[in-house]
């Protein structure tokens, strides 16, 4: 039963991993947005052809630009930090309900 409980323990941390990483890809596209690179460039297109679903989402459901100002990738990052904590709460309690 040891075993179980750190697979989920690990299958958490994994989950959180890949959240993390949407985090940094979501903070790299908000300050590309700053600079205007190039739309053609591939790094560009992967970046915004990997969040503008999410933002496009959020901007159904809340209004995101205030005076000139899009906080999309800001509430997106909070979002998912919530998640986070949640996740790792939850896969923790798990845990230790196997062991």
């Amino acid at each position: 039963m040891m075993d179980l409980g750190m697979a989920i323990i690990q299958l958490g941390g994994l989950i959180n991993g890949l959240i993390n990483v949407y985090i940094w890809v979501l903070i790299i596209a908000a300050l590309l947005s700053f600079v205007n690179p190039d739309p053609y460039n591939p790094i560009v297109q992967f970046l915004y052809r990997v969040t503008n679903p999410a933002y496009a989402y959020l901007r159904r459901y809340m209004r995101t630009n205030f005076n000139g100002l899009d906080i999309a990738p800001l509430v997106l990052i909070i979002g998912l930090q919530v998640l986070t904590i949640i996740i790792s709460l939850l896969f923790s309690s798990i845990a230790r309900m196997v062991s």
